[in-house]
């Protein structure tokens, strides 16, 4: 089941981008992402079940554990996003080193 909230507005919250980050480093069951995040347990589960709704995780039982895995598609929309804004630095980056070269050059 699909979210009808934003990706923007799911990864704003730092708790569920902290959650990302350690899924895409490594799968982990909840007991592990307890242990590497200092949350409790139903704070994980909550901020797991929204990331399962809007598709950025998925889930697999493995023996008696439930392990989740980062599902990064739904980031893209991000991604697109953010393509502008990184044309803009790398032109205006491109800028500055050549201004720096000119005036190492001149001096």
């Amino acid at each position: 089941m699909k979210t009808t909230r934003s990706i923007f507005d799911i990864i704003s919250e730092p708790n569920r981008r902290l959650i990302l980050d350690l899924l895409r480093k490594k799968a982990n069951s909840v007991n592990e992402l307890v242990q590497l995040t200092g949350m409790s347990q139903p704070g994980v589960s909550k901020h797991l079940r929204i990331l399962k709704e809007a598709g950025l995780v998925e889930v697999q039982s493995e023996a008696q554990k439930r392990v989740y895995y980062l599902c990064p598609l739904p980031l893209s929309e991000v991604d697109k996003w953010l393509e502008p804004y990184r044309n803009f630095w790398k032109d205006n980056l491109a800028s500055l080193d050549e201004f720096l070269e000119k005036e190492e050059a001149e001096d």
